[in-house]
């Protein structure tokens, strides 16, 4: 048995909560939820699930060390004394990306090449030539996290970011991100207990993530790599075990998952990342206007969506644009739980509906909300009683 380590799971704004409930499902200890970002204890196995399982998370770091700093030259000799070696070769390649909250270091860029600096003139010293720099696929990549004067070197297990699931083949204007979109999803409670719609589904993100949660599929089961698979000490038996015991929780879903756009190009990729996700059987799409749709049944029914931007409707439709959201709800969707995302705040005003929930996240670096509205067979009184 390998020991446990310390470990930092990075995720949006909003989702800490989300993930430290993840991250205790699949068996952490020591959990600590922070500000996008979540620190907790496992051994080797579970940072290899951590990255495959956990919908919520972008980066799992493995934290190597912490030192305090004053000056750039603190920083260079604390890198150069470390024994990279132990966690690369000098053919190997690195990146190294800084995140900084300081007053004495201000310049995150800087803070990354003097690390970089430190850790090539190590190997050229030591064995007389540098690893190169690769920024998009490195054999190691390297964190550093200054908070005032604590500087802490993390390995990132991750590699890519986690959003990238590896199954978007096609990308529309303007794309979700993946982790925001199982984030929403998760918030809206959805565990896949009945039909579910995009009204807007674009290249169909929300719906893949949808159809993951309901399967209970590992959302970066499709990924071409891990960082930690470039790891010297990476465990190709281990990983297989971790992924052949996800790949068992795997479960049927019974309902229907389907998404509607009125662009036929959407439609075209939405159907190709669906079926590279090979969630073909489950989700269905088809080019409908969702104001001129209504349910096809009296099933219970979710609804996510994330409308089009600002740059996608002209200013003057807005108005118009929301209010016909609020009425094909009113019209069409009896006995629905709808929720959608909104970076446009005076726009919610026109849906004429009162939101019963109104959680605030990020949509890149647009504040945004996530609105539900709860569309009752009948009137709210009757439903009550």
């Amino acid at each position: 048995m390998t020991k446990n380590f310390k470990m930092v799971a990075k995720t949006l704004f909003g989702m800490e909560e989300l993930l430290a409930q993840e991250l205790r499902q699949l068996g952490a200890s020591a959990i600590e939820i922070g500000t996008r970002n979540v620190s907790f204890e496992g051994d080797t196995g579970f940072m290899y699930k951590a990255n495959l399982c956990c919908r919520t998370a972008i980066k799992i770091l493995k934290p190597i060390t912490a030192f305090n700093i004053f000056t750039e030259e603190d920083l260079y000799k604390k890198i150069y004394e470390m024994p990279w070696e132990n966690y690369m070769d000098v053919k190997g390649t690195l990146a190294v990306n800084a995140t900084v909250f300081s007053d004495v270091f201000t310049h995150s860029q800087y803070i990354a090449l003097k690390t970089k600096d430190a850790i090539v003139d190590r190997f050229r010293d030591r064995e007389g030539e540098r690893p190169d720099v690769d920024l998009d696929h490195p054999t190691l990549r390297i964190n550093i996290h200054i908070d005032r004067n604590i500087c802490t070197v993390s390995l990132d297990s991750s590699g890519e970011s986690l959003h990238k699931r590896g199954y978007k083949v096609e990308s529309t204007l303007a794309p979700i991100n993946e982790v925001l979109a199982a984030g929403m999803l998760m918030l809206a409670g959805w565990q896949g207990q009945c039909d579910f719609l995009d009204p807007m589904c674009g290249g169909g993100t929300l719906l893949t993530e949808a159809a993951m949660i309901a399967c209970n599929i590992p959302p970066n089961l499709n990924r071409e790599e891990f960082g930690f698979e470039t790891w010297p000490d990476f465990d190709v038996d281990l990983y297989e075990k971790i992924e052949e015991a996800a790949l068992k929780k795997v479960r049927d879903f019974p309902h229907k998952i389907y998404g509607f756009d009125t662009d036929p190009a959407a439609i075209h990729k939405a159907k190709e990342n669906i079926k590279s996700a090979n969630l073909q059987d489950f989700i269905e799409v088809k080019q409908q206007d969702f104001f001129e749709s209504e349910k096809q049944n009296e099933k219970p029914l979710y609804i996510v969506f994330n409308p089009p931007y600002d740059e996608r409707i002209s200013v003057k439709d807005v108005e118009e644009f929301y209010s016909a959201i609020g009425n094909t709800l009113k019209r069409g969707y009896p006995g629905t739980q709808a929720w959608m995302i909104t970076s446009n705040m005076e726009a919610l005003k026109f849906v004429g509906l009162r939101p019963s929930k109104k959680i605030k996240l990020f949509n890149g670096k647009l504040e945004s909300k996530l609105v539900r509205y709860e569309m009752y067979e009948g009137s709210r009184k009757a439903s009550k009683q």
